[in-house]
C-alpha cells in the first residue's frame, strides 16, 4: 500500500504555508502520495492529486458560511468519501477550524488508525477554551506558530510542538536594510476591500491632522490588490490630499522599512510590521454585530497578535469607536516628536517578534510530520 497523507487547507494563507510544509515533507519522503483539498500552490506540491478550491472555500462570518451550508456540506462529504478510500496514514489540517476540527471528528469516528496532525494551531485560547478537551481527544498532534499557544495545548493533554511562524522566512527574505526616512509615515489598511473602506478614510483624516503641525511629512501608503489600489487612490483624491498621500500597489514589506512610524489594521501586517521594528499604533473596526458577538467570546486582554505575543502592550490599540483620527494623530505625533518612545518601541517590537522563533518553520512542521510517518 502507498504511503499516503490527506490534507486540507481553505485559504491562501493556509495553502501557502501548507505548501511549504509539504515541500520539505516530499523531500524527506519522496515516495509520498499527497492527497486533498487546498489551493494552487498545495496542487503544484502534489502533482495535481489535491483539488483548489480555496478561492470558493475562504469565506468570512458566521451569516456567509450558514447562507452556504449546502456547499460545503457537499464538500464536506466529498472529501470524506475521498478518505474513506484512501485510507491515509496521516490526516493534515492546516488552519480553517470550522470546517477542519468537524472533519478531524468525522475522520476519527470512521478510520481511527489515521493519525490526525494539525498545522497551524486555531486560536480557541482567545475564543473556546471549553473546546480543548474535545481537541486533545480528536487530534493526535498539534504544530502551533506562537510560544506561548504550546502550555495551553499541553495542559489540555494535547501532544504540541512549536515549530516557529512561517511568516519569518518569508520576511527574512525582504529585509532590506535601508535607513528610516523621517519624514515618511505609513498608513496600513489592511488587505480585505470592508477593512479599507472602513478604516483607510480616518487613516487619510489623521494624516490632514498630522500635517498641520508637521508641513513636511509624507504619507504613503499599500494596496494589496490593484482592485484595492484603485479604491485607496480615489479615497485620496476625494480627501484632497493628492499632494500629500501616495498609494503604491504591493510594497508593504518595503513601506515598514522605510517608514519613520504608522498606523495598521489589526492582523498579520501587525506581527510584519513588528518584525521590521516599525513603531505603529494598532486600528480595528468591524460591523457591530460581529463585534458585539467577539466581546462577548473573545477572553482576552489585548487583540494585537504582538502585544499578545509580549504578554503586555507594546503598541496602543484603537478599536471600534477609538480608531479616530484624533486618537491615532496622538499616537503617531508622539513617535514623531519623542524619539525615546520610538525607540524604545522599535526596541520592544524586535525582542517581541524575535520570539516567533527563527527561519525554518516549514522544515521545523515537516520534520515533527515526518515521525508519524515512519523511517
Amino acid at each position: 500500500m502507498a504511503l499516503a497523507l490527506y490534507v486540507i487547507a481553505g485559504e491562501l494563507s493556509g495553502d501557502a504555508h501548507g505548501a511549504g510544509m509539504l515541500r520539505a515533507l516530499a523531500a524527506m519522503h519522496p515516495e509520498l502520495e499527497i492527497h486533498g483539498a487546498g489551493g494552487p500552490e498545495m496542487r503544484e506540491v502534489s502533482g495535481g492529486k489535491v483539488r483548489d478550491w480555496v478561492e470558493d472555500a475562504a469565506v468570512m462570518g458566521l451569516w456567509e458560511v450558514l447562507k452556504r451550508y449546502g456547499w460545503f456540506k457537499q464538500r464536506f462529504d466529498e472529501m470524506l468519501a475521498e478518505v474513506r478510500a484512501l485510507r491515509p496514514k496521516l490526516l493534515v489540517l492546516v488552519d480553517y477550524p470550522g470546517f477542519n476540527l468537524r472533519f478531524a471528528a468525522a475522520v476519527r469516528k470512521e478510520l481511527p488508525d489515521t493519525r490526525i496532525i494539525y498545522y497551524i494551531s486555531p486560536q480557541v485560547w482567545a475564543w473556546n477554551k471549553g473546546r480543548l478537551p474535545k481537541m486533545a481527544r480528536l487530534l493526535d498532534e498539534m504544530l502551533c506558530l506562537f510560544p506561548f499557544e504550546q502550555p495551553i495545548f499541553e495542559g489540555a493533554g494535547l501532544k504540541t510542538t512549536f515549530v516557529g511562524h512561517p511568516l519569518v522566512d518569508e520576511l527574512e527574505s525582504e529585509r532590506a536594510g535601508e535607513p528610516r526616512e523621517d519624514d515618511l509615515v505609513a498608513l496600513l489598511p489592511g488587505s480585505r476591500e470592508r477593512e479599507v473602506a472602513r478604516l483607510f478614510p480616518m487613516m487619510l483624516e489623521s494624516a490632514r491632522r498630522l500635517a498641520l503641525n508637521h508641513p513636511d511629512l509624507r504619507f504613503e501608503a499599500s494596496g494589496a490588490s490593484a482592485k484595492l489600489t484603485d479604491l485607496m487612490q480615489g479615497m485620496v483624491v476625494a480627501a484632497k490630499l493628492g499632494d500629500r498621500v501616495l498609494v503604491r500597489q504591493g510594497g508593504a514589506h518595503d513601506l515598514m522599512q522605510r517608514a519613520a512610524c504608522g498606523v495598521v489594521a489589526s492582523g498579520t501586517a501587525t506581527l510584519e510590521a513588528a518584525y521590521f521594528g516599525l513603531p505603529y499604533c494598532l486600528v480595528y473596526k468591524v460591523a457591530w454585530p460581529t463585534y458585539l458577538v467577539a466581546r462577548a467570546v473573545v477572553k482576552i486582554e489585548h487583540i494585537g497578535l504582538i502585544n499578545i505575543l509580549a504578554g503586555g502592550r507594546v503598541v496602543e490599540e484603537f478599536i471600534q469607536t477609538e480608531a479616530e483620527p484624533f486618537q491615532v494623530e496622538r499616537s503617531l505625533s508622539r513617535f514623531l516628536d519623542d524619539d525615546a518612545h520610538r525607540e524604545e518601541t522599535r526596541r520592544q517590537l524586535l525582542a517581541t517578534a524575535a520570539k516567533l522563533g527563527g527561519p525554518g518553520a516549514h522544515l521545523r512542521a515537516a520534520s515533527a510530520i515526518s515521525k508519524w510517518l515512519g523511517p
